[in-house]
């Protein structure tokens, strides 16, 4: 009975679901309006949505209840109550490999093909382990944090007596379950940690800045490449900019906790002529965390999957390639543009790379694919160029 609630409630959601709005927006709404799920049902609901989007394109002649059941089997490690009623052959399976499970998948359905997952696989950089890279969206992604120097002690103590489970990965960065209460734990008032994926706090390893350098961190997001690049050096003259005002102000209040006082921040269209808003600048270092597909984070959002279509690849590689040649300019030569995406693909990726040393004549000091796919985290894509003297 309470395998048929649940797919009940899977249905229902997957039926109001838009299509067009991740999922970790839309389901607290949906949540809001059934008050009557306790925190066990959401927690099901929300485990049963994703696994069903983490299918990706595969088997999609099946009607959803099987292509849930599939999904169940191949994104857990331990039976559940919903697998034993459904299928109760696959339950006491689920502690397998995965690559033993997908054998199973395909003894059962012949016609399910791995590539399906995810169908732009011949487009991903070439360094990425195609079967692995796959394989990784049945697993959920880990939560990181960054500790702030000092403070190293205080986290660990904290998750310890609060029964977190936690790994230490090496240079302040922890991970730990994918849905971990962390605000449950740590007061608002503390800054002690960032949450921050763990490919993402491995860029910090291209920007070596030097004392009172002049940084621009073109597009800002929410601030975590400007934190990581004060952590290393505190004194910098730091520009940031975005073309999300409503981001900007999150940003203000984001560097505030960290103790980031001394910055300008613009609102910047990089596609448009912004000489009017930089002609006096000249930059010591660049970081362009790039607009892109996001492919490297759909382990996290495999709802993303269902939404994207091909010309969308290329459609990036243009978007980012006018973004870099707008921004090269205001980087003074012999200095550094650190070019970064959460993309898997290479036309976002080495294509890119290679316009830039190609037509702008930078000269590629480092590039390549942080491969989180191996490590429960985003895969990303990060290179340092310097700009000809």
């Amino acid at each position: 009975m309470k395998a048929l609630n649940q797919l009940k409630t899977f249905q229902r959601i997957l039926q109001e679901y838009p299509g067009d709005t991740p999922l970790g927006k839309f389901l607290p709404g949906f949540y809001r309006q059934n008050k009557q799920m306790g925190s066990t049902d959401r927690r099901v609901a929300g485990r049963l949505i994703y696994n069903y989007f983490r299918l990706g394109n595969a088997l999609r002649e099946l009607v959803d209840e099987q292509r849930l059941i599939v999904a169940e089997f191949l994104c857990n490690t331990q039976t559940n109550s919903f697998l034993q009623h459904f299928k109760p052959e696959w339950a006491g399976c689920a502690d397998l490999p995965i690559t033993k499970k997908i054998e199973m998948v395909q003894h059962a359905y012949p016609e399910f093909k791995l590539t399906d997952v995810f169908p732009w696989i011949g487009q991903v950089s070439p360094s990425i382990d195609k079967d692995a890279f796959l394989a990784s969206f049945f697993t959920q992604p880990d939560l990181f944090i960054r500790i702030r120097k000092g403070f190293e002690t205080h986290v660990k103590a904290e998750l310890t007596n609060a029964g977190i489970t936690f790994k230490d990965e090496g240079n302040n960065c922890l991970s730990m379950p994918n849905g971990t209460r962390l605000e449950n734990i740590f007061p608002s008032t503390q800054n002690w940690y960032e949450v921050q994926d763990a490919s993402s706090q491995q860029t910090a390893q291209l920007f070596k800045p030097n004392k009172w350098d002049a940084w621009w961190d073109a597009c800002a997001a929410s601030g975590g490449k400007s934190l990581l690049l004060h952590e290393q050096e505190p004194n910098l003259k730091l520009v940031v900019s975005d073309i999300r005002e409503s981001i900007l102000n999150n940003l203000d209040e984001r560097f505030q906790r960290s103790g980031l006082t001394k910055y300008q921040k613009k609102q910047l269209d990089l596609t448009a002529n912004i000489d009017p808003e930089l002609a006096n600048y000249a930059f010591d270092g660049i970081i362009l965390d790039a607009p892109c597909s996001g492919s490297g984070t759909w382990g996290r959002t495999p709802e993303m999957i269902a939404q994207f279509s091909k010309g969308k690849i290329e459609f990036f590689n243009r978007l980012q390639s006018d973004i870099v040649r707008n921004v090269v300019k205001y980087l003074k030569p012999g200095k550094p543009l650190i070019y970064i995406t959460c993309s898997a693909f290479k036309a976002e990726n080495e294509d890119v790379v290679k316009m830039l040393s190609e037509q702008l004549g930078l000269e590629v000091e480092h590039q390549g694919v942080i491969k989180g796919y191996e490590h429960k985290a985003d895969t990303m894509f990060a290179a340092r160029l310097i700009k000809p003297v």
